[in-house]
């Protein structure tokens, strides 16, 4: 059995790529692995934030996890601040941390790239991504490709740990989805669909209402052929709303393609739509009923207490390594 670590940002709506790429893999894979899911709220604070905003972002999220299946019973579900731990030993990696190493980082790069003040966190937050990992003897992290360099960090920073002080840590192994992984843009196909997108036709949200889901389905950007089929380099737009058809269904890519074969786009995105909202509905409908629950509350208190009870031991360990604070002498 593996530990898995996986933590997604509480910032924007969730859209239907990061379900299909991340959270519908979970449920599986906490059936035979040791599972710690965490909203990363510490991560979110490396840009301003509104307050009020992140604390409903963070319990929606929370409730979005359980609403796609995670099972409190079989998996660790956790907020990220309410486990000290994550911080303490972040600081702890800073410290084994080159600045060299930490400005190279492809995303600090990008979101510092002509800001005249930078936020030191954007900086330092790989070690604390480091931390959430490394807390919980994690063998394998979920991760899209985009987020490989920070594994890789992560990586560097236990060996550097446990090669000059104590081996304590397990140096984790990334796994990325070989399918399913990469939902494009609706309106620009050739760019990954985000939730930071500002062109709200771009995206579907995983809480979108089914007639805005059919509205942006209805009018993404596909070609003047006509044709359904799959071609991702000359019909990028047919071609990711065939990925997505594929994800939602149970039908592979070549079998909705005979599906449609002599059909035009307009019944295939109204056949895309239905797909989706039926999919979505069941999840929709759970969310709803759990974010303004007290069983909320006490799923994520029981989580933080899980998460703090092995977090706090493996600490205990890094700063016994490093000879901070003191040695209790038996009497």
């Amino acid at each position: 059995m593996n530990t898995i670590f996986s933590g997604i940002q509480p910032s924007g709506t969730l859209t239907i790529g990061n379900y299909l790429g991340a959270l519908s893999r979970f449920p599986k894979m906490q059936e035979d692995n040791n599972c710690y899911f965490c909203i990363v709220d510490e991560h979110a604070i490396t840009v301003p934030q509104d307050r009020l905003e992140l604390r409903q972002q963070t319990r929606s999220l929370a409730a979005l996890y359980l609403a796609v299946g995670i099972d409190p019973k079989k998996s660790t579900l956790f907020i990220q601040s309410e486990v000290p731990a994550h911080t303490e030993l972040a600081w702890i990696l800073q410290c084994v941390s080159y600045v060299g190493e930490l400005e190279r980082m492809t995303q600090y790069k990008d979101k510092s790239h002509g800001q005249e003040a930078v936020s030191a966190g954007l900086l330092t937050y790989p070690p604390l991504m480091a931390a959430d990992i490394l807390l919980y003897s994690t063998d394998v992290v979920p991760v899209g490709e985009d987020q490989k360099q920070h594994i890789e960090l992560t990586r560097n920073l236990a060996e550097r740990f446990n090669n000059k002080y104590n081996d304590i840590f397990t140096v984790p192994e990334p796994h990325i989805p070989e399918q399913g992984a990469r939902i494009m843009s609706l309106q620009n196909p050739t760019k990954k669909m985000s939730k930071s997108d500002d062109n709200q036709k771009a995206t579907i949200n995983i809480l979108d209402e089914p007639k805005k889901i059919e509205k942006k389905i209805k009018s993404a950007v596909t070609d003047s052929e006509g044709v359904v089929e799959y071609d991702k380099e000359n019909k990028p737009g047919i071609t990711n709303l065939l990925n997505i058809y594929a994800g939602f269904s149970n039908h592979s890519i070549d079998e909705i393609v005979d599906m449609y074969r002599g059909k035009g786009y307009g019944e295939f995105k109204g056949d895309l739509a239905q797909v989706v909202i039926t999919a979505l509905q069941p999840i929709q409908e759970k969310y709803h009923e759990l974010y303004e629950s007290e069983e909320l509350d006490d799923i994520l208190d029981e989580g933080a207490e899980k998460a703090a009870f092995v977090a706090n031991k493996m600490l205990k360990k890094a700063k016994k390594a490093m000879g901070l604070g003191r040695v209790h002498l038996k009497r």
